[in-house]
């Protein structure tokens, strides 16, 4: 009996060991069938759409800090929790705002604007404006003295016919250059025709900021931008606005892993939007996607080697205020180096390829997408590197951890041109481009959280600044305040 015991286990061993294997026949016949169970369970039975769409008519827009905002958390509360979700609330401390009354005017003549976020409680400013350009630094430094006591009026993106090779900055770092330089106040000219009024945060840091920020649309901000070549302009500014502390939550399901439980992969996009419109494009196509993939985990009860944490980031607009809050909680636990990689979903839709930050991911993702491909025709592998700022996975990316996402999708019916303006609303959703995020997502997710290794590992932090700078972007985060590794 003892021999055939030893046998036994032997056997079984080598069972173990082979399943384990992911080179193995059957370790990628197992991957390819739950691959083929997750396409099959989302095209029959996803909610995104569905409930996207009760958000936007039912709730409107998801201001942080809000009375909408704190709907839309209780929604997304429930409807994890109806799908037998574990749910939790992760509230953090923010300053809410919101607009109250704006008057613009140049020469007298009245300007449809809209304010940036966290611009001044109360503003009453009368000075002359100066044609900044793109508002880099290279343009404060052209002026030289010129731009303090006046206002700056500068083009939200890049001017066409600028010059090669010249690298935008958000809109809270061309802020930034404004007050260091000297100006009371900075206009910025929206590049979707119309005249269509777009907001969003002009603070790095969630705080109120100490100069009016408003954005104008093209056509007028293309007629006074002519006229500054020629005359002297004086803007008046009359500003309102509401600001104050204010707790919002993040909330979050967890799935305990099933072989390395303190391995954590987290998935994440943010729920909160700006108030012009009801943010269905941002992010609503993102955060309901995150929704519905942990509604698949659930229905089809996938064992998932790796803990799973899904989170819904508030404060995302206000500067990755959820995110970092996050991020906090777990470098005070001493949890950090359990996350392993983050997914993050923001405004994604109908990708064909995944992207990652880091290029050590690309061999897996490569041979794992192409079986994926075969049994998804709407994904066709195509699989890059890309590195940026200005979303939630900043604050893990900022801590050596690898991030990645779907990628290689369009928006459906130009909604990039009202991305935070007041048409973003339901009407720009492709329910077959939500539903293909949400297959692609899950089988991203499902490859990280069963893989048997991930290649890219967390960096340190002199591997991390070699990194930054590779991608270009130590010159933004010095302008954030958020570079802390010195010259």
């Amino acid at each position: 009996m003892k021999r055939i015991y030893l046998i036994c286990l032997l056997l079984s061993g080598f069972v173990a060991q082979a399943q384990e294997n992911p080179n193995s026949a059957q370790a990628q016949e197992n991957l390819n069938n739950t691959f083929s169970r997750i396409i099959s369970e989302v095209n029959q039975h996803a909610e995104a759409y569905d409930r996207l769409k009760y958000s936007t008519e039912h709730l409107g827009h998801r201001l942080t800090g809000s009375e909408n905002g704190r709907k839309a958390e209780e929604y997304a509360f429930k409807l994890l929790q109806s799908y037998g979700l574990d749910v939790s609330y992760q509230p953090f401390s923010s300053e809410s705002w919101s607009r109250e009354s704006l008057s613009l005017s140049f020469n007298g003549d009245p300007i449809a604007a809209v304010a940036l976020a966290h611009s001044p409680i109360k503003v009453d400013l009368n000075a002359e404006i100066i044609d900044l350009g793109n508002g880099l630094e290279a343009d404060y430094q052209r002026v030289g003295d010129k731009i303090k006591g006046k206002i700056a009026l500068v083009y939200l993106h890049i001017l066409p016919n600028s010059g090669k090779d010249l690298k935008n900055l958000h809109r809270s770092e061309k802020t930034a250059l404004a007050e260091k330089y000297g100006a009371k106040g900075i206009i910025f000219i929206n590049s979707v025709a119309n005249n269509v009024l777009l907001t969003g945060t002009a603070s790095i840091t969630g705080q109120l900021i100490n100069i009016p920020a408003i954005c104008i649309g093209l056509e007028d901000g293309l007629k006074w931008k002519e006229a500054l070549a020629s005359k002297v302009v004086k803007v008046s500014i009359n500003m309102r606005n509401k600001a104050g502390e204010t707790q919002s939550r993040n909330i979050l399901v967890r799935m305990k892993g099933t072989e390395l439980p303190n391995e954590k992969i987290v998935i994440g996009g943010h729920l909160d939007s700006w108030d012009l419109a009801t943010g269905a494009i941002d992010n609503g196509i993102g955060s309901y996607a995150v929704m519905d993939i942990a509604r698949t985990f659930k229905k089809l009860a996938l064992a998932n080697k790796r803990s799973i944490d899904f989170v819904l980031f508030m404060g995302e607009e206000q500067g990755l205020l959820g995110a970092k809050a996050y991020v906090d909680a777990v470098l005070k636990e001493g949890s950090l180096d359990q996350i392993k990689y983050m997914l993050n979903f923001d405004m994604v839709n109908a990708p064909t390829g995944f992207s990652t930050t880091r290029e050590e991911m690309i061999p897996l993702l490569n041979a794992q997408g192409e079986n994926y491909a075969a049994l998804d025709s709407t994904f066709k592998n195509n699989n890059a590197i890309s590195v940026g700022l200005h979303s939630d996975h900043q604050p893990f990316m900022l801590r050596g951890i690898p991030t990645g996402t779907g990628r290689g999708g369009k928006l459906p019916n130009n909604a990039g041109m009202y991305y935070h303006s007041n048409k973003d609303d339901f009407s720009l959703v492709d329910k077959a481009g939500l539903t293909q995020t949400i297959r692609v997502g899950a089988a991203y997710l499902y490859l990280l959280a069963n893989a048997k290794e991930l290649p890219a590992k967390k960096l340190a932090d002199n591997e991390l600044v070699d990194f930054l700078n590779k991608a270009g972007l130590k010159e933004p985060l010095q302008i954030s305040g958020e570079w802390r590794w010195g010259n």
